[in-house]
C-alpha cells in the first residue's frame, strides 16, 4: 500500500451497498460512499475520472456476467468491487458457486487496474444477521484468501464496531444511513493510503438512551409491512429491487460533487 498516492481514475462495481443506498440526495438519488470516496480523490487530482456500474439487488453471478467486463475495459487506476453478500442472505445459496464467481472477477480484474479493492461487508447486528453470519464470515474469508493472492486490499468494515451499532443503519435495516456512508468512505480512503481525515471512524458512536418498548413495536411493524413483506415477496417470485435499473454512472467521465 502507498502512502498518500495519486490515483486518477475509479470504478465502483456491486450491489446496492455501493450504488449509494440509503444515502438519499435532495433530488431522490442515491450518494453513497462510492461517491463520497470519488469526490475526495478528484479534490486531490485535477481531471480526476469516476464511474459507477453498481445497481441495487445484484448477485455475484449479474455482476460478473453486468459489469467485470465493462470495468475491466475501462483500465483504472482502482476497482473496488464488493459483491456476493445479496448471494449469502438467500435461503438457498451455492456457496461454492459464490466462491468460483468472485476469483473470476479478481483474476479478471486484477490485471485491468493498479489496485483491487475488496471489502468485508459491515454487519448490523440482529436476527437476520445471526442466521446468515456463518455464510458472511465464509464470504469473508474467502475474501481475504483471494486478496492475499492477487494482491488485493481489503476493507474490514465487519469488524468495525461503530458500523454494526443500529444508528449506522437506514429504517429498512439492509443499507447504510449517510454517517455509515461517510465512514466507509473514510476506512476506503485510508486502505487505498491516503491520510487519514477521521483517525476514529471504528469508533461506537455515543451512547444514546434506547427508545422504549412501545416505540421499538412501532417502528418493527413498520419495518415489517414496509420492507421486510415486499423483500420476501420479491425472493419468492425471483424478482429484485434493481430489475429493470441501469447504473448510475456507467461511463468513466471527470467526476464533479460531493467531496466530503
Amino acid at each position: 500500500m502507498q502512502t498518500n498516492p495519486t490515483h486518477t481514475s475509479l470504478v465502483a462495481i456491486g450491489d446496492s451497498f455501493t450504488e449509494g443506498m440509503s444515502d438519499l440526495l435532495p433530488d431522490g438519488s442515491y450518494r453513497g460512499w462510492a461517491d463520497l470516496l470519488a469526490g475526495r480523490m478528484a479534490a486531490r487530482t485535477p481531471g480526476f475520472r469516476y464511474a459507477n456500474l453498481a445497481v441495487r439487488g445484484k448477485l455475484i453471478a449479474q455482476i460478473v456476467e453486468e459489469q467485470v467486463g465493462p470495468a475491466a475495459a475501462m483500465q483504472p487506476d482502482v476497482i473496488t468491487l464488493v459483491g456476493g453478500l445479496n448471494d449469502t442472505l438467500r435461503p438457498k445459496c451455492d456457496m461454492g458457486r459464490v466462491r468460483a464467481l468472485l476469483e473470476e472477477a479478481v483474476e479478471r480484474l486484477t490485471p485491468a487496474c493498479k489496485q483491487l479493492v475488496l471489502m468485508r461487508s459491515p454487519g448490523r447486528e440482529g436476527p437476520v444477521q445471526q442466521r446468515f453470519r456463518p455464510r458472511m464470515e465464509e464470504l469473508f474469508s474467502y475474501v481475504d484468501d483471494l486478496a492475499d493472492r492477487h494482491g488485493a486490499l481489503v476493507v474490514d468494515l465487519y469488524s468495525a464496531p461503530s458500523l454494526a451499532d443500529q444508528r449506522a443503519w437506514d429504517v429498512d435495516r439492509l443499507h447504510l444511513t449517510a454517517e455509515g456512508h461517510r465512514r466507509v468512505a473514510e476506512a476506503v480512503w485510508q486502505t487505498l493510503g491516503y491520510e487519514a481525515e477521521d483517525p476514529e471512524w471504528r469508533t461506537p458512536m455515543p451512547p444514546t438512551p434506547p427508545p422504549n418498548w412501545t416505540a421499538r413495536r412501532v417502528e418493527d411493524v413498520r419495518f415489517t409491512r414496509q420492507y421486510l413483506l415486499p423483500w420476501i415477496g420479491r425472493r419468492l417470485t425471483g424478482r429484485s429491487s434493481g430489475d429493470g435499473l441501469s447504473p448510475k454512472r456507467p461511463d468513466l467521465l471527470p467526476y464533479e460533487g460531493p467531496a466530503a
